[in-house]
């Protein structure tokens, strides 16, 4: 079906969107994956191209739009190459920038904004710890305030963008005796004596995604560098995951359709017992499946996308939208592979590796798992 929310402006970015990945991304993704993380040409090119500049005003050096469906249009676009790059620029563009925007300080915009439009700053947000994963409200890390300084200890993990980020927005405990009420984020910069990253994690997936240890060792953060108001931390996080979260689903679904794209052409030129697999009953009957599957998964997430440009998401409606287009995600990828035979599990061929790289989608900005337990809260269980 025709997809009805984009107007021609976006569109024509698209097709910038699409030349840009063509020509930066495409070819040096094997490159990239073997390096372990995007260069910081790559970074600097899609600043200039203007990808990065989305949540970020127009006297910083962004675009601003305030339509999220631009965003969408550059993750569906880097997830067709690439799910791992998606969600790396996800973090740095679409994530990181509105903490900054809504709740930063003139002076903040001005010191940190121009440099993550132009792709100069790459950002990383800190919340998930060793011993903690998505039980946010009980951080670890801790900032005790002595004089105009805040000493913070502790240690996050699972950090995309972690290793060669400039800026990383680390949530720590500020007050504990008030738990969840006593978070406070900070800006942590490059440079920041006791701040270290430890090695680039070895993942299952996503190798082009340089994923970090971080740890902090009475690391001085001077107050100005606090983001938004002390102890407010928690409740900016739970405002600001819904857009994180849809972001997950768009990518993710984007990411799905080009795979299974990919696997209806195999299965057209791929011969078995003198036919094309796809004309086999069980085959032809799986494929109309998923395409239909995918199809019904996009018009939710279209009209996810408009609630939240109109401002209108819910912070249920994005846990909906996140937990089902990653298991759709999933599904649509497992059996691409299994189309694929035993070709599927070879690295070479790109199914394998998009299979790889889209378990984690069911796992990062809170698990499907927590992504349900929301949604049942809302219906009074």
């Amino acid at each position: 079906m025709r997809r009805r929310i984009f107007e021609t402006e976006h569109e024509d970015f698209r097709d910038a969107v699409a030349e840009f990945v063509s020509r930066q991304v495409t070819p040096n993704i094997e490159a990239w994956a073997e390096a372990k993380g995007l260069p910081r040409e790559f970074w600097l090119q899609a600043g200039q191209q203007g990808l990065l500049g989305l949540e970020v005003p127009e006297e910083f050096g962004g675009g601003y739009p305030q339509d999220y469906r631009f965003n969408a249009v550059v993750f569906e676009e880097l997830a067709r190459a690439s799910f791992a790059i998606s969600s790396c620029v996800g973090i740095d563009a679409d994530i990181v920038p509105p903490y900054i925007v809504d709740l930063g300080t003139p002076e903040q915009h001005a010191r940190w904004l121009p440099g993550v439009a132009e792709g100069s700053t790459v950002t990383a947000i800190a919340m998930t710890e060793p011993s903690g994963g998505s039980d946010l409200a009980n951080l670890k890390t801790t900032a005790v305030r002595d004089g105009d300084e805040w000493i913070v200890n502790g240690s996050k993990t699972f950090i995309t963008n972690g290793y060669s980020a400039d800026l990383v927005v680390v949530a720590a405990r500020t007050s504990p005796e008030k738990k969840a009420k006593g978070i406070t984020l900070f800006g942590v910069e490059t440079g920041m004596a006791g701040f270290e990253r430890g090695r680039k994690l070895d993942k299952v997936g996503q190798p082009e995604s340089d994923t970090a240890e971080l740890f902090f060792t009475d690391v001085r953060v001077p107050a100005e560098n606090i983001i938004g108001q002390v102890d407010t931390g928690f409740i900016q996080m739970m405002k600001n995951l819904p857009q994180e979260r849809l972001g997950a689903a768009v990518y993710g679904l984007a990411h799905a359709r080009q795979i299974l794209d990919e696997t209806i052409g195999y299965a057209k030129e791929r011969k078995a017992f003198g036919q094309s697999i796809g004309a086999f009953q069980h085959n032809k009957f799986l494929l109309a499946e998923l395409v239909t599957k995918v199809e019904v998964t996009q018009a939710f997430l279209d009209d996810a996308i408009m609630a939240h440009t109109a401002g209108e998401l819910s912070a249920v409606d994005a846990a909906k939208a996140k937990y089902w287009a990653s298991d759709v995600q999933n599904e649509v990828i497992d059996h691409c592979v299994q189309l694929y035979g035993g070709y599927g599990y070879m690295n070479e061929y790109r199914v394998a590796r998009a299979w790889k790289d889209a378990r984690v989608n069911k796992i990062w900005a809170g698990s499907n798992e927590i992504m349900k337990e929301l949604i049942g809260r809302d219906l009074g269980l």
